[in-house]
């Protein structure tokens, strides 16, 4: 009898170690069934409400921040919006001047913009040979870069402004019977007042940057966040062999933005 025990004997085992691998491999994705949506939930709750990648795509922010620097943005600080309810969370403290701030272009906001900030509600502003004045004080700004000093370029874009001059400057020219004439350039504009729940922004890159001189204010609700750290950069403009992997600026890795 002995001989006709084994086949049983085998084929159970078989059935056994089939049905062990069935179990095992549907324990297996089970496993992961439960931790997928709470992961997958955390990560959104996260990059809604307290921090989001972000690239740099131009030289705007140079000296600051360069080409192929990628941020982590903090969007907490300023009261992360809440998603088709229009509403902000609270905000830990409101924006101060020289900050750095990431927002929706108001041109277009599809677009993300980073800026620094210079000018809150109320601010009056006014630039003269390239050099800041704020509230008729000469801003030392020693982030700033200036790549073109001999340019200005006067264009229609500095229009927008003539609205919101102040009195003084509006009525430069009607004591003397002329109608007044405002001739915006790039380096030199205003006095502008920043109207309320609005700011004005610069990039650091001062000849080169498409801010707040060339569109005008930026409303409060579209407000991202701040720059946090650089968590990766890199040469994009290298001839190098996969850049991204060739030429990484390691010293610019983990430094906090400022």
């Amino acid at each position: 009898m002995a001989p006709e025990k084994d086949p049983r004997a085998n084929a159970l085992r078989a059935a056994n170690g089939r049905s062990q691998r069935r179990t095992w491999s549907l324990g297996w994705l089970w496993d992961w069934a439960k931790v997928l949506p709470p992961a997958l939930l955390l990560f959104l709750v996260l990059r809604t409400f307290v921090v989001e990648a972000y690239k740099i795509p131009s030289g705007s922010m140079e000296r600051t921040l360069l080409v192929g620097d990628f941020l982590l943005v903090n969007k907490w600080r300023y009261g992360a919006e809440v998603p088709y309810l229009h509403r902000r969370l609270p905000a830990v403290r409101a924006p101060q001047l020289g900050d750095i701030l990431v927002f929706q272009w108001p041109t277009d906001p599809s677009k993300n913009f980073v800026k620094r900030l210079v000018g809150r509600p109320g601010d009056t502003l006014a630039m003269q040979s390239g050099s800041l004045r704020r509230n008729g004080v000469l801003l030392r700004e020693s982030y700033v870069s200036h790549t073109e000093p001999d340019v200005d370029p006067m264009t229609d874009a500095f229009r927008w402004q003539r609205g919101y001059l102040t009195n003084t400057a509006a009525a430069a020219d009607v004591s003397v019977g002329m109608p007044p004439i405002y001739r915006p350039s790039r380096d030199n504009w205003g006095p502008i007042v920043v109207p309320p729940a609005h700011f004005f922004v610069l990039g650091d890159n001062r000849d080169n940057s498409l801010d707040s001189r060339y569109w005008g204010f930026v409303p409060d609700s579209l407000l991202r966040g701040t720059p946090w750290i650089v968590y990766y950069s890199f040469t994009p403009d290298s001839l190098a062999r996969a850049p991204w992997l060739t030429r990484i600026r390691w010293g610019r890795l983990g430094s906090s933005v400022r």
